[in-house]
């Protein structure tokens, strides 16, 4: 996934806390995968084996939760399958990639205001009396 170029001054990191679910099977998958979580830079983990989840804290600039995800499916970690899981999953990405790209859009619009563009317009429309009514049938009496 693409990232933004960071400017010369640091943004504010924009802090993401989700939970990853595992699937049941194959047990024990949960303490393992947080501590391979955790020894990533700039991530945060910690095992919630009561959810058979694992419960990560990580900056978007640095990481997603696809990223992440990916990597643990990489290292052969069976994630939670479910439909709930994998809806939550999709929408969850899809916001982290759109603000991902809304952090690369340019700050100032690309108009000075949004009239502008039609003010434009208008002045390349012709003016004066646009009605093609003969003039002996608009003043028909």
């Amino acid at each position: 996934m693409k990232r933004p170029l960071a400017p010369r001054d640091e943004p504010a990191p924009i802090r993401k806390e989700r939970n990853i679910q595992f699937s049941k099977f194959p047990p024990g998958q949960v303490p393992e995968a947080s501590d391979y979580l955790a020894r990533i830079e700039r991530v945060e983990a910690e095992a919630l084996v009561e959810k058979r989840a694992v419960g990560v804290a990580y900056d978007l600039r640095e990481h997603s939760l696809q990223e992440l995800e990916g990597t643990l499916e990489d290292k052969g970690y069976h994630l939670d399958n479910t439909l709930m899981s994998k809806m939550m999953r999709a929408l969850i990405y899809y916001v982290e990639e759109t603000q991902l790209h809304n952090l690369e859009a340019p700050l100032k619009p690309l108009k000075r205001s949004q009239s502008e563009a039609y003010t434009h317009a208008w002045e390349r429309h012709p003016h004066g009396d646009h009605d093609d009514t003969p003039p002996e049938w608009r003043e028909y009496r």
